[in-house]
């Protein structure tokens, strides 16, 4: 076998994979893609068809980080729901032929969108058409009744900012590098403008974003929504507030974000616009204290990027190179929100 932790060596997993997965026969590939800093994902390409294998990193983890038997669970529950998922085909132990936990799934043809300014999408029609569906699966996942699926034990009711803010904080200290002073005053100013618990509970992806879910081939229709490691069961609007985050970052950074993208003219939702049809599809009437939702949003972020660079110092990474990149985003990210909150404050 390689040196490389990342790679994985088919003589030992195939016969693993057929023995769990009914069917499965004849691997003749596997392939890591290049996307995905959390947890490596790979293509595995069999006589029976093509897979997906994504598993936990190598090396040493932070504790609750990395649970990608969360993901299996959560997509498992959500097949049959308006929230379209991949099917889930099987989940190792620990004790696994490649040393670390991982799942398989369905592999789906289909497209994603890394640019949310969508320069690929065939006009203007289209792009709008694909927000407006990312918008409805969104509502739909907020709408899915966490107890009838059997995720009502999937995290703890109430409390859910300040429970994460709590999280993220202990996670972001456990993996700081350096003190960031824009990081330290915006953690100070989350922690004295929490809002008080409105009592709405959903089951909340973590990361939602236009690159983490596959569209069908040739329409604006959500085929599948990925990468469910950071979900839970939370408050709603932190999916919306970091969607929207996400559109306030520069276009030109390793982010792609909307910042600086004329919307209107690529026939792009403005915020309020996305917020509203949210709100419309759910029977909201608004959305109070949003310049908390959208700095939660940006902590967040800055938090998880600052694991990931502490994991490209301790060799752990799974794009390294990329990964280094991570250490200014954070400064970035910080920068953004104390601007945010001093203008909104």
């Amino acid at each position: 076998m390689s040196g490389d932790a990342n790679i994985l060596d088919p003589e030992t997993l195939a016969p693993y994979l057929e023995a769990h997965i009914p069917g499965f026969a004849g691997l003749s590939g596997i392939e890591k893609f290049k996307s995905g800093q959390s947890n490596p994902t790979y293509l595995l390409t069999a006589k029976s068809g093509r897979y997906v294998l994504r598993a936990k990193p190598p090396g040493q983890l932070l504790k609750s980080a990395h649970q990608v038997d969360r993901e299996f669970r959560v997509m498992q529950a959500l097949a049959g729901t308006a929230v379209p998922v991949p099917r889930m085909l099987h989940l190792s132990g620990e004790e696994s032929p490649i040393g670390r936990m991982f799942y398989v799934m369905e592999y789906l043809d289909g497209r994603i969108f890394w640019d949310p300014s969508l320069p690929d999408a065939s006009g203007n029609d289209e792009r709008a058409a694909i927000y407006d569906a990312m918008n409805a699966t969104l509502a739909a996942l907020h709408d899915v009744d966490v107890d009838t699926v059997g995720l009502g034990d999937f995290g703890r009711p109430g409390s859910y900012f300040e429970r994460q803010l709590a999280r993220w904080t202990s996670q972001y200290r456990a993996s700081e590098t350096e003190t960031i002073a824009g990081m330290d005053r915006l953690i100070a100013w989350l922690e004295t403008h929490m809002p008080a618990d409105d009592g709405r509970v959903s089951l909340v992806h973590g990361d939602y974003r236009l690159d983490n879910m596959m569209f069908a081939p040739d329409a604006p229709k959500v085929i599948a929504v990925l990468d469910w490691e950071l979900s839970t069961l939370g408050h709603p609007f932190a999916d919306l507030a970091y969607q929207c985050m996400q559109w306030r970052l520069p276009h030109a950074s390793g982010f792609r974000g909307l910042g600086g993208v004329d919307r209107a003219a690529a026939g792009l939702p403005s915020e309020q616009a996305y917020v509203a049809a949210y709100c419309r599809r759910r029977g909201i009437e608004e959305i109070g204290n949003w310049t908390f939702f959208l700095a939660f949003s940006f902590f967040r972020l800055a938090a998880i990027c600052q694991g990931v660079y502490r994991r490209a110092l301790d060799g752990n990474a799974s794009n390294p190179e990329k990964a280094k990149t991570y250490g200014q985003a954070v400064k970035l990210l910080a920068a953004l929100a104390v601007e945010l909150i001093d203008k909104n404050s």
